[in-house]
């Protein structure tokens, strides 16, 4: 019995010896040999290895009578000792490896876009060279899960410098290439002076913004995805049940924190895109808007978010530079308040129908909304501004203001027809405009026929406390002094409607408003002239009073035009 018990027990102890022992081999690999890509094969058999053999002297896997023998506790150690030789080892090497490659990248300016020479960035080579060591980076994962933390952010800090400076050349030999004159920049001011470059196309500042990105949003997208799977993040797509339940939030954390550091700051490098097409014409924002919003409609809510923040912030720079040039468009229209005495069409009201042609031609994708809020700025300053004007000079407030609503009408008709912010405001100007026509015609009118119409109000007054009948009898208003008055204000009408049409002819500067405030003029004249002569004939009905037909008998005879 003690024969076969001792035979067991060496068996049993040859067991134990062998799971102690490290391979020679395997102990090179993990202590001292390099990392160069001949050497990963072995590398990686001994990650395998080690991961085995730590994994063997832990309970279940080992007998816990077993587990707590000094031998094995000291061979835990031994193995844990190699492990994080051997992961230090690894994590410096890769960090040196991650930034040789891509100082090697910025060193050599054939990788870049150069003089007289666009280049598209290329990281195939780049990723070919770190998929190398992909296998690597699982088995670190498995040895030490905090291991790669420190590795992931290496790597971000020195990807991003070279994304940078793919994106700061890119973009500086963007705007050296292209050839474009600058558009005027002040559009709403008093003087309507001809530009030079009023007709030039601008188009090519807003394609080369729309090349930068169709270039590089692609590129940090594929940047990102890559980055997540090459450093062994496991995340899945930010569905909502995953931000739910909040799964895998450590790792999705962690990645976050490192794509920050991918993307960060490379959005300064897009700003002087946006801010040079700004400058050539500032209505290339209205494009730069749609081509923005079109790559944020089409980024996916996933591990690449981040690509969509940069396109948050390239939208509100967009934004703020267009913002800019409304608010000086709009102080520009103000200044027109300190002109008084103004006659005629206000300046801003034809630059306005310019600025809206050119307008509705660079809106693309969703940019409606930016363009719309735009002409409600405009048009409400503007309109605000006129009446002020108006105000300014009481005697022809009308005036100005029914010439003004008259051409605002005219210059958008046909744009009012299409855009519905531009039909809003057309209705509110043709209202105003009738507004004014109805007063300025209406003083033209009883300016003319005041003694006529004084008599009217008189009679209108009595008949709130007598009847038609008592108010002949009234002080002034007898038969005798009717007759006097159709004497004096109805007996040479061709003369009247004559002084009528001159006044009305003389106020007016844009002439060709006259013949249709004329025909306006006439028809409200009759309409006032029918309501006299029914009052007149319910309070004295047997007098002679000229009738509406002769009056418009004569109106038509004058064929003004």
């Amino acid at each position: 019995m003690e024969s076969v018990n001792n035979k067991a027990l060496i068996e049993e102890l040859d067991k134990v010896i062998e799971r102690l022992l490290v391979p020679s081999e395997y102990a090179k690999s993990l202590t001292g040999d390099s990392f160069d890509e001949g050497d990963m094969f072995q590398n990686i058999q001994a990650c395998e290895w080690l991961a085995k053999a730590l994994s063997s002297l832990e309970v279940p896997n080992i007998d816990p009578i077993y587990a707590n023998m000094q031998a094995v506790k000291e061979k835990r150690a031994e193995l844990e000792k190699i492990k994080a030789t051997f992961v230090k080892r690894a994590y410096e090497f890769l960090r040196n490896y991650f930034t040789s490659l891509v100082d090697f990248m910025i060193s050599d300016k054939s990788y870049f876009s150069q003089r007289g020479q666009l280049k598209r960035p290329d990281h195939a080579d780049l990723r070919y060279k770190c998929k190398t060591y992909a296998p690597l980076l699982q088995h670190l994962k498995l040895l030490d899960k905090n291991s790669l933390g420190p590795l992931r952010k290496a790597y971000c800090i020195s990807l991003n410098l070279l994304l940078r400076q793919e994106a700061r050349e890119f973009a500086n030999e963007l705007r050296a290439s292209t050839n474009v004159s600058p558009k005027p920049t002040v559009w709403l001011e008093g003087s309507t002076g001809s530009d030079q470059n009023a007709n030039t196309d601008t188009s090519v500042v807003s394609d080369a913004y729309a090349k930068m990105l169709t270039v590089f949003i692609p590129l940090l997208v594929d940047e990102s995805s890559f980055f997540v799977h090459f450093m062994c993040f496991e995340v899945p797509a930010l569905d909502e049940t995953d931000k739910e339940t909040g799964k895998n939030s450590l790792d999705l954390t962690a990645l976050n924190e490192c794509l920050q550091v991918l993307h960060d700051g490379i959005q300064e490098d897009f700003y002087p895109v946006v801010d040079w097409a700004n400058e050539i014409d500032t209505l290339r924002c209205i494009s730069m808007h749609g081509i923005t919003q079109r790559c944020l409609s089409g980024q996916k809510d996933d591990a690449a978010g981040f690509v969509g923040l940069l396109l948050g912030d390239l939208d509100l720079r967009v934004y703020m530079q267009f913002s800019r040039f409304v608010d000086e468009a709009c102080h520009q229209i103000e200044i027109n308040e300190s002109n008084v005495g103004q006659v005629g069409v206000l300046p801003y009201i034809p630059r306005f129908a310019e600025l809206t042609t050119r307008m509705e031609q660079y809106i693309q994708g969703q940019s409606r909304y930016l363009v719309d809020q735009a002409y409600t700025k405009f048009v409400s300053k503007m309109f605000v501004t006129l009446e002020k004007i108006a105000q300014q000079d009481p005697k022809n407030a009308d005036i100005v203001l029914l010439e003004n609503y008259a051409a605002f009408q005219n210059s958008l008709y046909d744009l009012a027809k299409v855009v519905p912010t531009l039909a809003t405001f057309y209705h509110q100007a043709s209202a105003a405009y009738e507004d004014a026509c109805t007063r300025h015609i209406s003083m033209i009118i009883y300016y003319q026929f005041e003694r006529l119409f004084q008599f009217v109000r008189k009679i209108e007054d009595c008949m709130y406390t007598i009847t038609p009948e008592e108010i002949p009898s009234q002080l002034g208003l007898s038969k005798k002094e009717l007759r006097m008055m159709i004497k004096a204000n109805l007996s040479e009408l061709d003369k009247s409607f004559e002084a009528m049409y001159t006044k009305l002819q003389n106020d007016l500067a844009s002439k060709e408003l006259l013949p249709p405030l004329w025909d306006k003029c006439k028809r409200e004249f009759l309409d006032k002239y029918e309501s006299v002569v029914q009052l007149l004939a319910k309070v004295y009905p047997k007098e002679n009073v000229p009738g509406v037909t002769e009056m418009r008998r004569l109106l038509d005879s004058m064929q003004k035009n």
